[in-house]
Parts: C-alpha cells; structure tokens; sequence
C-alpha cells in the first residue's frame, strides 16, 4: 500500500481548517501534518515538514496565499501547492499560478472535486475549478486587445456606426476602421454578426 499524500492546510480561518482536517482525515489515502494560520506559518512549515500537497487559502495576514506559493516553490520545488479561494475571478489567482501553484479550486465545490483536485496535483497533475478555468481563459483572451479595440467592439455590440463610435469615443473614422479590422483580425471575424456573436461567447463584453 503506498503511503498517504501529507497535506498542509494554510487558511486563516480555523473553522475551514478545522472543516478540511475533518474532511480528509476520514479518508486512508491523505494525511494532514501541519496546519497554518498566515502565509508566514505555511512556508515555514512547508520547509521544514516538506508535505507533498499545501492547501492554501489566498487572502491571509502577514503573507498572503500568493507570495507564499512563490516562496514555497522556491525553498521547496517538490511541493505542490493548491489555492482554495472564495473568488473565481482574481489577480491573486494569476500570481499564485504565475508563481507556481498547481491549481485553483473555489470554496464551495463539493467535497468530491477537493478530493480529486488534492490526488491530481499530488501527482504532478493541475486541477482547476470550472469557474476559475474560465476566468483564467478570459483574462487571457482580454490582454490581447487594447482597451479601445474593446470599446469599439462594444460600441459594435450596441449597433453603433464608424461615425457614431468616432463620434462617441473621440477617434477620426479611419481609426475606427483600422481597429474594427483589428477586433476582427484577432477573433477571426468575418463581420460585426460574427464579431459579436464570438466575443460574447467568449465573455469579452458587458452585456
């Protein structure tokens, strides 16, 4: 039988902590060896205990959770790190994954899918929350646009003309068509129906 996935549970809340240590204590295959109140406490115990997964939350005291992924990778590159956050759609979120995390699951997922995403980055794997996957696509998808190409492409959205989005965001004509070929360029538009049909499948727009 091979031995259990030592956990480390980093959250500032010692009720979830307490909820979590109940949680996985119940099952044969994990083993919760420490536990953190900050992001200071989670390193430090990550150095010395040297789990095979941390649990962490991201908003803590001192250090928060995403810091503390960064200086745990770095003292400790054999442990892995999953983030467990309140918030699917977070700049904390990308610097904990810039920094190494494994993965990102919310707070209210079912036990079932904590349990799976703990076993998945245990064993060299990323577990992502759907929510968060999305988040992360969209974030992604937005940085390749400028925000006046964003504003034209809601400006489309609205049924606006060249000359009324000129008119509206203070740009001559031509640089109105220049990013209107740009927007489409970019999302593989072939017009304004199939622009705005794409972006809004791709969550680019406020609707």
């Amino acid at each position: 039988m091979s031995r259990p996935i030592r956990i480390i549970l980093a959250d500032d809340h010692s009720v979830v902590r307490l909820g979590l240590a109940a949680l996985l204590g119940r099952r044969s295959e994990f083993q919760v060896v420490g536990e953190a109140k900050d992001g200071d406490a989670a390193v430090e115990l990550a150095k010395s205990l040297r789990p095979d997964v941390v649990v962490m939350d991201l908003m803590m005291p001192r250090t928060d959770g995403a810091e503390a992924t960064k200086l745990i990778r770095a003292a400790c590159p054999e442990v892995k790190v999953l983030i467990l956050t309140s918030f699917a759609a977070s700049v904390d979120i990308e610097r904990a994954i810039a920094a190494g995390a494994s993965g990102a699951i919310v707070k209210d997922a079912d036990n079932a899918e904590l349990v799976s995403a703990i076993r998945e980055v245990a064993s060299g794997g990323t577990a992502f929350s759907g929510e968060i996957r999305r988040s992360i696509a969209t974030e992604s998808i937005t940085k390749e646009f400028t925000q006046k190409q964003l504003d034209v492409l809601q400006s489309i959205t609205r049924g606006l003309s060249n000359p009324d989005i000129a008119k509206q965001l203070g740009i001559s004509l031509n640089a109105v068509k220049q990013h209107i070929r740009a927007v489409f360029g970019k999302l593989g538009a072939a017009n304004r129906t199939e622009a705005v049909a794409i972006a809004l499948r791709k969550q680019l727009l406020k609707i």
